[in-house]
């Protein structure tokens, strides 16, 4: 069962993290699309800037950083004091591992449904973007996909440090 759980939070962590990458190309690309059009207007070339371009890089820019955290999450790369860590008994350092992924797990869980509540807010009252007249809950949505999976996948991180506390070794746990 936990070779089923952590292929599942592997896979959904990479593929949340390809799509990030995905939607950071495409506002990259819409950006330089954008700056072009922008600089040969006086040219009577090209169409000139993109309407609503920086709604466009918000929403795709935070749906993109949503994207990456369960990739960081499963592969323990958020910001770590570990500067004791040698120094601690290993008994120590796992049993501190499953409190910061516990902890962890409740941030994601606390940020997840804040978006969620912030999405039904945003949809209710129908709010737009300055320029391009998006929908708002749009970017809320997306992001709320990558917080979702976030929530997913810190959650196997707290199985799998029990599973090493339990097991007396790191399991995968520190990669």
């Amino acid at each position: 069962m936990y070779s089923i759980l952590s292929s599942f939070a592997q896979a959904l962590a990479r593929w949340m993290a390809y799509a990030g990458g995905a939607v950071l190309l495409i506002v990259v690309g819409l950006t330089c699309i954008s700056i072009a059009g922008r600089a040969l207007l006086p040219f009577n070339l090209g169409v000139g800037p993109i309407k609503g371009i920086y709604d466009i890089t918000e929403i795709g820019m935070a749906a993109a950083v949503f994207a990456f955290l369960p990739w960081c999450q499963v592969q323990r790369g958020h910001a770590a004091v570990d500067l004791f860590e040698p120094v601690f008994p290993p008994l120590l350092n796992r049993l501190l591992d499953l409190l910061f992924d516990g902890a962890m797990f409740a941030v994601a869980l606390v940020v997840t449904y804040r978006m969620y509540l912030g999405m039904a807010d945003k949809m209710r009252y129908g709010e737009t973007t300055q320029i391009a007249q998006i929908p708002v809950w749009y970017g809320y949505a997306a992001s709320l996909v990558g917080a979702a999976a976030f929530v997913l996948v810190a959650a196997f991180c707290v199985i799998r440090a029990a599973r090493a506390l339990v097991r007396g070794k790191a399991d995968g746990a520190h990669v």
